[in-house]
């Protein structure tokens, strides 16, 4: 029996994304403990009664208005569900795969947490294979049928990493994948999308009714950049990579009250960028300072990480003093560690903090240059506000929250 209902709330795992699942259920445990305790003590004084009393009066009250009839002596306490739905994967020699639900769901809210980007080798019934972005996406068309077949009440997505959202836009006779992913999942059901800084804001007009929730990490990454350098030093300095960056890092820059720079580059696109030696820029240019100064440069995804390797490069030729990264989704694709190793060897840059939104494996994890940023908390606390009807704006500007930490720091000084 819980005080603060969440009886009606199920987390789902999609397949490779059970570690990442499980810290956000940890964290509504610890979250719908909190407040269970603030409000009975709460409801005891407000109406003179003891704790105890307090809860036994909201389990007469939930047996009055339970689906089944109590059979046996109440075992009053603040015990909450386990939360976890239990579900079955299988995925066929020809590639087709299943889902099936072994735990009931019916009338539940359904969370789905799945990182579509782990790439990797992953276990699904009884075959290891390393997923591809396409593998994912049919796994959550899957899961997501069988969830509202089930009797689900309702399905949100926790998509740490939007699937095709670099998709979002064409300039021949391409497709838009971005959003035809999207009108997919809505028109099988899904009511929510809860995603992390997706690439492009356009990918949410392509939906009618579906919800989409892009949150971001800055007040994590700025705790692990707390601990990589002094955030309330007078001389840093936050670079926008690029043109399409420049609100993000405003947005770091008047959090930290740092001057804002940017990077103009240009770019021959009929280069694909393959990796950090082949690069697409032909030349940029620097608008502010960063001579002698320690630079943060925030962006929303590391690829292949050849365009931000030749950012640095050219911060460090134009002076500044030590140059730190903060990415929301560090893919490290190919042999991005590896290269951002080399650079960090030549003192190209000092750290790059990212988050745990996307799996890594200890081929990154081990690298002394990669800070990690944990995430699961966030999600926990939009998903518990979401479920209860409450808003999620204080979790979305967050200055405040960072004001306090770097008045902390300078108070320690």
């Amino acid at each position: 029996m819980s005080i603060v209902k969440p009886q009606k709330l199920g987390v789902i795992a999609g397949p490779g994304s059970e570690y990442f699942t499980r810290k956000i259920v940890g964290h509504l445990h610890d979250l719908y403990d909190e407040r269970n305790e603030k409000l009975v003590s709460s409801l005891s004084s407000r109406y003179n009664m003891s704790a105890n009393d307090v809860i036994k009066q909201v389990a007469f009250c939930e047996d009055i208005v339970s689906a089944e009839i109590p059979s046996s002596k109440s075992d009053v306490g603040l015990h909450l569900p386990n939360f976890m739905v239990d579900v079955k994967y299988t995925r066929f020699k020809n590639g087709e795969v299943k889902t099936e639900i072994l735990s009931p769901v019916r009338g539940l809210s359904i969370y789905i947490v799945y990182d579509v980007s782990v790439n990797n080798e992953i276990q699904v019934g009884d075959t290891r294979f390393t997923p591809t972005v396409n593998d994912h996406v049919m796994f959550l068309f899957t899961l997501v049928q069988a969830v509202l077949m089930s009797g689900a009440s309702s399905v949100t997505l926790v998509l740490p990493t939007y699937p095709y959202a670099r998709q979002h836009k064409k300039s021949t006779r391409e497709d838009l994948t971005a959003a035809l992913v999207g009108r997919m999942l809505e028109n099988l059901g899904v009511s929510r999308i809860i995603t992390l800084d997706i690439h492009s804001r356009e990918i949410e007009n392509a939906f009618s009714s579906l919800h989409l929730e892009n949150l971001h990490a800055s007040y994590e990454c700025i705790r692990a950049l707390d601990k990589v350098i002094d955030i309330s030093s007078p001389n840093m300095v936050v670079v926008a990579p690029d043109t399409g960056a420049v609100a993000r890092n405003k947005f770091y820059a008047n959090a930290l009250h740092c001057p804002l720079a940017m990077l103009y580059k240009e770019r021959d696109y009929s280069i694909v960028s393959k990796d950090a030696k082949h690069s697409n820029i032909k030349s940029i240019t620097l608008l502010g300072d960063v001579k002698d100064k320690d630079v943060i440069i925030a962006d929303d995804m590391i690829a292949t990480g050849g365009t931000l390797i030749t950012a640095m490069r050219e911060l460090k030729k134009l002076g500044a003093k030590t140059i730190t990264s903060i990415v929301s989704l560090p893919f490290f694709n190919g042999s991005a560690p590896e290269d951002f190793d080399a650079a960090h060897k030549e003192g190209v840059f000092h750290r790059i903090i990212g988050t745990n939104a996307v799996f890594q494996t200890s081929r990154l994890l081990d690298k002394k240059w990669f800070v990690q940023a944990d995430i699961s908390e966030l999600f926990a606390r939009v998903i518990m506000r979401l479920h209860h009807g409450r808003s999620i704006s204080p979790l979305l500007d967050n200055r405040s929250f960072v004001q306090d930490l770097i008045n902390a720091k300078q108070n320690t000084k």
